[in-house]
């Protein structure tokens, strides 16, 4: 059973995010980080924009706040986003990496240290090289990678150079990505079914 999800995106972000968390079904109970490039100035609109589209919790991941069931979390602009071993979030404002603060391979690296073959991670569209080492991390403890096909990202560049040095287990286009999540989670009820939304 898979605990928790990452998700990497810059460029094209805003899309790529609605076309995933909008489909995400009520009964979809694994926790979602996600890194998402913006500026240290940037205020909370994509935040709110994305909690009105979905019917899960959508907010800024908060320091010291454990990672909760059906609920997805953005890093707050300007902070490096961690998962630390008792499974709660810390912010660093340490230097940018990949020229990102926050940076994608700072979550993917951290996540995959605690939840190791029960991580998901997700290179989405982006301008630059960044949660390509991240994700091959995440491969090397057994978590499972997925990466966005390149042909249909809005910004090929940072699917590709995931896929430059990770063999990921699934290269899935966009509109793939949000079934294929919604299939890690069973029913409440534990019945071996799976549901995904229309």
């Amino acid at each position: 059973m898979h605990e928790a999800i990452v998700i990497g995106v810059s460029a094209g972000g805003m899309e790529a995010l609605k076309s995933i968390l909008s489909v995400l079904p009520p009964s979809f109970s694994i926790p979602v980080a996600i890194v998402q490039h913006v500026a240290r100035t940037s205020d909370s609109y994509l935040v709110e924009y994305l909690n009105r589209l979905s019917v899960l919790t959508v907010k800024e991941a908060e320091s010291g706040e454990s990672l909760t069931p059906g609920t997805v979390y953005l890093a707050p602009p300007g902070y490096h986003l961690l998962i630390e071993s008792d499974r709660t979030f810390s912010l660093s404002v340490d230097a940018r990496v990949n020229f990102s603060c926050p940076s994608i391979d700072v979550l993917f690296e951290s996540a995959a240290e605690v939840f190791r073959s029960r991580l998901v991670g997700v290179v989405l569209t982006g301008a630059n090289a960044d949660g390509s080492q991240g994700i091959r991390k995440i491969k090397e403890y057994g978590g499972l990678a997925v990466v966005q096909n390149p042909k249909t990202a809005q910004a090929s560049y940072m699917p590709q150079a995931a896929l430059n040095v990770v063999k990921p287990d699934f290269i899935l286009n966009l509109e793939q990505i949000a079934p294929f999540l919604a299939e890690l989670t069973p029913y409440p009820e534990g019945e071996n079914a799976w549901y995904v939304s229309a």
